[in-house]
């Protein structure tokens, strides 16, 4: 059947071969549908030409089929390709996204969640700008299910989907050990948030295992962006210029270490161990080791776990997914 005006859910019935009933809840989203039949009516949707009326869907279905992602900050590969995972799924189900930002601003992110609200989403995406959040209980109290990710609510039980930050975290410092460190320094952030928390656990961990002692000296925490891993690295060295070994929590403190090792060529055989991969990670003068965090597999499982709060209620309460890592060696 070629593109045509005027096409109706009849004729994609007739195409598929299939009930118009069964079309409606391919184009509704429903997920009693099988894949089979619901790629056999998404095609024969793409083929035709159909459009969907979201204003006359939304009055239908009470249902706007609109999902609210708030990040705290854009400039973050972490969270714009966590949104690329969330944004494949949604499209492929028939939602659309709305995408707020936070600003790392706990008052922004209260406004925010009250513009998702008068938003009428079916449902949000959020990852936290901080340990705490007491506002996004009104989500819930209006119907609207949430998914965290990355980050958790201290007191609050919920659906999140997470990296497990402390085994990247353990694997990263082991392979540092493995290498022949006996002394390992840390740069890490807040350890009120989940993932700073949880990557300092599995340091500590790794050195633990490996009867290798903490030395506060060569511990410091950052605030996750470049001009901390700067400052960190500069005073980790200034106490114990032998380090040759050194983890970093992110991307961003990363960078900032590789600067100021770049103005002091004196330390160039310390290595760096640190979490989030990144195109250019490998071209790093000091790299060592990375972990990768499953990006795109972080956006689609929460994508997916909110699709099925929304159509089951009755889902068993939180359910939190922590996804595994790659470490890679350079």
């Amino acid at each position: 059947m070629k593109r045509t005006q005027g096409v109706t859910i009849k004729d994609i019935a007739r195409k598929a071969g299939v009930s118009t009933a069964t079309v409606s809840r391919v184009i509704n989203g429903d997920t009693k549908v099988s894949e089979k039949t619901r790629e056999l009516v998404d095609s024969c949707l793409r083929e035709t030409g159909y459009r969907v009326n979201p204003i006359a869907r939304s009055l239908r279905s009470k249902r706007t089929h609109t999902i609210g992602i708030l990040a705290p900050e854009f400039q973050n590969d972490f969270f714009m390709a966590v949104a690329e995972g969330i944004e494949e799924v949604l499209r492929t189900k028939g939602y659309t996204t709305f995408i707020v930002n936070s600003h790392e601003d706990p008052v922004e992110e209260e406004a925010r969640v009250q513009l998702l609200i008068e938003k009428q989403v079916d449902g949000a995406i959020i990852i936290p700008a901080a340990h705490t959040g007491p506002y996004f209980t009104t989500l819930r109290d209006r119907g609207i299910p949430y998914v965290l990710v990355d980050r958790l609510i201290e007191g609050m039980d919920e659906d999140a989907v997470l990296t497990d930050n402390r085994k990247g975290a353990f694997s990263a410092v082991e392979a540092c050990i493995l290498a022949g460190a006996r002394k390992v320094a840390f740069i890490g952030g807040d350890p009120a948030l989940t993932p700073a928390k949880e990557r300092f656990e599995g340091y500590c961990e790794a050195m633990s295992t490996y009867g290798l002692e903490l030395d506060d000296r060569l511990i410091h925490q950052g605030d996750m962006h470049i001009r901390s891993g700067y400052d960190a690295t500069r005073a980790i060295l200034e106490q114990d210029p032998s380090i040759r070994f050194l983890f970093i929590i992110n991307l961003f403190m990363r960078i900032g270490a590789e600067q100021y090792l770049a103005e002091h060529p004196e330390h160039g055989d310390l290595q760096i161990a640190a979490f989030d991969f990144s195109p250019i990670s490998s071209l790093f003068d000091h790299a060592f080791a990375t972990v990768r965090q499953p990006l795109e597999q972080i956006g689609t499982t929460a994508a997916n776990l909110l699709l099925k709060r929304i159509e089951h209620a009755d889902l068993p309460f939180p359910q939190v997914c922590r996804l595994t890592g790659e470490l890679v060696m350079h």
